[in-house]
């Protein structure tokens, strides 16, 4: 829990403080100074007189009572050190710059464990250890540097990593992104990323609390809290972007359903964070640059005017922005466009990108912009302009500065001579604007931003769903993997529409399931995993002898328990499946079925329950969305009823707890219909919740 102490303390203790700058408790005592710290400090140091300085005081006996402290000392004196300023000095808030706890083994995992509950018993606050401290508006409590302007009018930033922060800040800063609370929590053994997030949203003022948000996040301990501060924070106006490290499938299990192998921990994040309304980054210079998208006027719409003096860059950012679903629309002709041109020199050219040469002037981009704010159907602006170091442009940035600030549309500025002309550039930043000096980087990261789905309304589909009939279904299955009455049963609970199917046992159940569905027919062997690899499936069956000649065939499989034998269905191949993660719930993916699942990956994952907008903003956000929807004369499928089926798949699961694995692969749809054609479910109950004895 944060508190005031941390935040506006009245006074800080250094444990450990030193002369020497080098040294933790040294540069934390310097950054104090230099960043002016209005309240008392209190350095201790048995072996110096004074700190830089500042008297020092020798035992902590000595120290009045103190609202911050701030330990550098080795870890095996922190314990003691907390307990008695806890007991003796009132201190309310610890920062733990220390290392050599949870990190190193399992006796500082214990030590740190005694610390949290020392500071529990107490009341008060703590962040770390192992961390690089804590930066507010009010004071610059950390041993590293550069320590950025903290302004209310900055983001705020939480770190998992201080390393990690300390480079993310380094970016951000050249771009001009300003900060008004930095977090480092290190092994959080009380204060975790989402603790945080969560006090900045329970204490959350309009007009006063920073916007924008950034994570920097290793390990989620609380889905749920993440998720739900996430979305009332975005509710209130906020914008969060965040990075997840330590996500890639080297860290997910080997699984025996195509669902089981897609959905890795990263997966679970993806669906989080698409839930929150969360920007996902994968990189430093990726999360600083959403961060100054954050910082400049929203962009409303899709449609962008790239204005520009050098052709490369602007076919560059072009390409971007385009591969990513934004449009540059040609100028239309009109006489405003044709008023433009003659205020440009010859050769310019007003289209989209609009280049109005090397050669062009502070008022002729003026013009330009003018003309984009008031007269062209666009939504926002990018404007690129460098120097080949001949001479200052100031006049250029002084233009471009008020432009920003008195227009409606945004205008995202892209000077990419930060050497050439790093005065002019320092100048444009000092007046509270960001820089975009790559403009792929840019692209990428508006691209990024736009295409991130609002935060989900957390609605539970149960139209249609009959949940009694769901936990009956549960309640007398066995664990392990379901046979196919059992999915039958589940998926018509949920009012999932499927092929017709019927299990035979022997060949006279053969023949009387294919009369009673109707020919053609696909007969599939029941019992082994993967049924194509065995040679498990007949398709296209088409009378009655054929029927006994492929049961004897199916049946004779190693681990074949029956055949099944189900109607002919035809469309596009689809897939839906469900992994449980632990923490997060389940995982929902969707795609096309086939090669897409199996080799391109072609999925989308969300986290369940899901809303309609939810399940349709998965279907497009995937790469065949395109062919889905039908392309070049061939039909598509129906979008709705797909989007339906993935609600209804995840209202299901929220009563279902007990499935851990579901896939439905291949689902065939069409314009009218789609039909589940095959499905795998594995159940695991609870040790208190036994399976039925067979």
């Amino acid at each position: 829990m944060l508190n005031e102490q941390l935040l506006n303390p009245r006074s800080i203790a250094i444990i450990g403080a030193s002369n020497n700058i080098s040294k933790p408790g040294g540069k934390i005592v310097k950054n104090l100074l230099d960043n002016n710290f209005k309240g008392k400090l209190y350095p201790v140091n048995p072996k110096e007189s004074d700190i830089q300085g500042i008297p020092c005081f020798s035992e902590l006996d000595e120290l009045p009572e103190v609202d911050l402290a701030i330990l550098a000392i080795p870890a095996k004196f922190c314990l003691s050190t907390v307990e008695n300023l806890c007991k003796n000095n009132n201190t309310k808030a610890f920062v733990i710059i220390s290392a050599g706890f949870g990190e190193l083994n399992e006796e500082g995992k214990k030590l740190e464990k005694k610390i949290a509950e020392i500071v529990k018993v107490y009341e008060a606050c703590l962040i770390g250890p192992n961390c690089i401290g804590v930066m507010t508006p009010k004071h610059a409590s950390v041993f590293t540097t550069p320590i950025p302007e903290l302004t209310p009018e900055g983001c705020d930033f939480i770190s998992g990593s201080g390393a990690t922060a300390v480079f993310i800040i380094e970016s951000g800063i050249a771009k001009g992104l300003r900060f008004a609370n930095v977090f480092s929590v290190g092994n959080s053994v009380q204060t975790g990323v989402e603790d945080i997030l969560a006090y900045l949203d329970e204490n959350y003022i309009e007009g006063i609390s920073p916007k924008v948000k950034l994570l920097y996040i290793e390990n989620i301990e609380n889905p749920d809290k993440l998720l739900h501060h996430s979305i009332s924070l975005i509710r209130k106006g906020c914008k969060i972007a965040a990075i997840k490290a330590g996500s890639s499938n080297a860290g997910s299990r080997a699984a025996s359903s195509h669902t089981g192998a897609l959905t890795s921990s990263d997966g679970a994040v993806e669906a989080l964070f698409r839930k929150a309304g969360i920007v996902r980054c994968y990189g430093r210079e990726e999360l600083t640059t959403v961060a100054c998208v954050f910082m400049c006027k929203e962009l409303k719409g899709r449609k962008l005017a790239i204005i520009t003096h050098a052709g490369g860059p602007g076919v560059m950012l072009t390409d971007a922005l385009e591969n990513g679903g934004l449009k540059i629309p040609q100028i239309e002709d009109s006489k405003e466009k044709q008023a433009l041109k003659e205020k440009l020199f010859s050769g310019s050219s007003v289209e989209n990108p609009i280049d109005f040469l090397a050669t062009g002037t502070a008022e002729q981009l003026g013009e330009i912009i003018n003309a984009c704010e008031k007269d062209f159907n666009v939504d926002g602006m990018a404007v690129i302009f460098g120097s080949p170091g001949l001479s200052p442009i100031s006049d250029v940035y002084s233009l471009l500065n008020d432009k920003m600030k008195q227009g409606k549309k945004p205008i995202f500025p892209i000077l990419p001579s930060i050497i050439n002309v790093k005065d002019d550039v320092s100048e444009f930043l000092s007046k509270g604007n960001v820089n975009f000096p790559d403009e792929v980087l840019l692209g990428r990261a508006l691209t990024k931003v736009m295409n991130t789905p609002p935060p989900s309304q957390n609605e539970i589909k149960i139209d249609g769903i009959d949940i009694k009939k769901v936990k009956e279904i549960i309640g007398n299955a066995g664990n392990g993997y379901q046979a196919p009455q059992i999915i039958h049963a589940l998926l018509d609970a949920a009012g999932i529409p499927r092929v017709k199917e019927l299990v035979a046992k022997t060949e006279t159940e053969a023949v009387l399931a294919a009369m009673n569905i109707g020919f053609p027919v696909v007969m599939k062997v029941v019992g082994p995993i993967h049924k194509t690899d065995v040679g498990g499936v007949i398709l296209n069956v088409r009378n009655v002898n054929q029927v006994r000649k492929e049961f004897h065939h199916l049946d004779g499989i190693d681990g074949a328990e029956g055949v099944l034998l189900a109607q002919m269905a035809s469309g596009t191949e689809l897939f839906l499946g469900a992994n449980y993660e632990n923490k997060f719930g389940h995982i929902v993916l969707c795609g096309m079925g086939g090669i897409y699942v199996e080799v391109l990956k072609d999925v989308a994952s969300g986290l369940a329950p899901l809303t309609y907008d939810e399940a349709l903003s998965m279907i497009k956000s995937l790469k065949s969305y395109k062919i889905l929807k039908g392309y070049r004369k061939q039909p598509g499928v129906n979008i709705k009823k797909f989007a339906d089926i993935l609600v209804r798949l995840s209202g299901l699961l929220r009563f279902a707890t007990e499935i851990k694995e579901m896939d439905m692969n291949p689902l065939l749809g069409n314009e009218k219909e789609i039909l589940v054609v095959d499905a795998r479910v594995r159940i695991e109950k609870p040790p208190s919740q036994p399976s039925p004895k067979g």
